[in-house]
């Protein structure tokens, strides 16, 4: 097999080949290898840039880049949410990403991110519910049955063991799909009439709408003690799914405060409400889920960490594969200063590949 290319050739990883590598690997197994290079990344968080995404908000939905680097690599992604694309036949989310070696700025990988944003999201779900889910949770509610949906319930199986799930989506159909795909993976599945219904008898309780909008998908008496809320779906300003005053009695683990003020459900909060890094949790220096009615919050609006390890994990994986395709992408002229002759070389070329036989 293929050693990964270097220097201007890059390796470009589209949707066919993030799809086979994915089936290859098994997609439980990338999701608990995932979890693992994230929750790794988070216990260096210390030495990462981390700056809030750059955002540029339409009317009709928002286009985001997320950058960070540990000093020695580099990455990004750029990523749209657009809830109106699902009635044109599109995605509510598209993404792809890059990652570069920092000493010579070269880029190292180019990939789609589109399953893979899916796949991380799902990924540090499950890893925060580690640390803020009840002992022996087993039953999971998931409320927007939408992209993310099976990603979630197949990492929450993955990492903690999730058998039950109920389902409830405002388009039955969602639910029905969302219910067919799992069906043969070992799950016990309710679809729901109702969020109450749905919360019933859940340990972990996930949402994962869509609309650009504060919306009510939790109310304070659907919430019992001791669950643990994966708030998944608010990602941009004026966009929540929880009524404030389950806020009010969770204790609220975040990934970048800066970030999720303005983006999460602790936007209907004030500036300095309570909030617990989840980074900190996760390398030993606060507490994650402190007793059995203790009501944990992940107000999850994902950050560019989470991105740079699922870019870092995915090279790593390509190794030995040929699941990637060369890009020429870097100009490479035999003497570095000169780019134009280059371009001359190039027409000398042309010209004389054009002349008749």
């Amino acid at each position: 097999m293929p050693a990964l290319p270097t220097l201007n050739i890059v390796p470009f990883i589209s949707v066919e080949n993030m799809m086979d590598l994915v089936l290859n690997i098994g997609i439980e197994t990338f999701l608990d290898e995932l979890a693992a290079y994230i929750e790794a990344d988070f216990r260096r968080w210390e030495v990462f840039d981390k700056v809030p995404r750059i955002a540029s908000h339409s009317r009709e939905g928002v286009i985001e880049l997320m950058p960070t680097s540990d000093g020695t690599l580099y990455g990004f992604k750029y990523v749209n949410g657009h809830p109106k694309n699902t009635r044109t036949g599109r995605q509510t989310v598209t993404a792809f990403g890059v990652l570069s070696d920092v000493d010579s700025g070269y880029p190292l990988l180019i990939s789609e991110m589109t399953i893979l944003t899916a796949l991380r999201t799902a990924a540090t779900s499950a890893m925060a519910a580690k640390y803020l889910a009840p002992e022996n949770a087993n039953c999971m509610a998931i409320i927007g049955n939408g992209a993310q949906s099976e990603f979630q319930a197949i990492a929450f199986k993955a990492l903690l063991g999730i058998r039950r799930l109920r389902l409830y989506d405002i388009d039955p159909n969602a639910t029905k799909r969302c219910a067919k795909n799992l069906r043969n993976l070992g799950f016990e599945i309710q679809a729901c009439r109702s969020s109450e219904e749905a919360v019933e008898g859940a340990h972990v309780i996930t949402t994962a709408t869509a609309d650009k909008q504060c919306a009510t998908i939790l109310t304070d008496n659907m919430v019992g003690p001791g669950v643990h809320i994966n708030a998944v779906g608010g990602d941009c300003p004026g966009k929540t799914e929880l009524h404030r005053d389950i806020l009010l009695r969770s204790d609220i683990f975040v990934e970048y405060p800066p970030q999720t003020r303005i983006e999460g459900e602790i936007q209907q909060m004030p500036a300095d409400h309570p909030v617990t890094e989840l980074w900190q949790v996760i390398a030993g220096l606060a507490p994650g889920r402190k007793n059995g009615a203790q009501v944990t919050l992940f107000d999850s609006v994902g950050f560019a960490i989470e991105d740079f390890s699922a870019l870092r994990y995915v090279r790593d994986k390509l190794s030995g594969t040929n699941l990637y395709e060369n890009l020429d992408l870097l100009a490479d002229p035999d003497e570095p200063r000169d780019l134009f002759g280059m371009l001359l070389r190039r027409k000398a070329l042309t010209a004389t590949s054009r002349k008749p036989a």
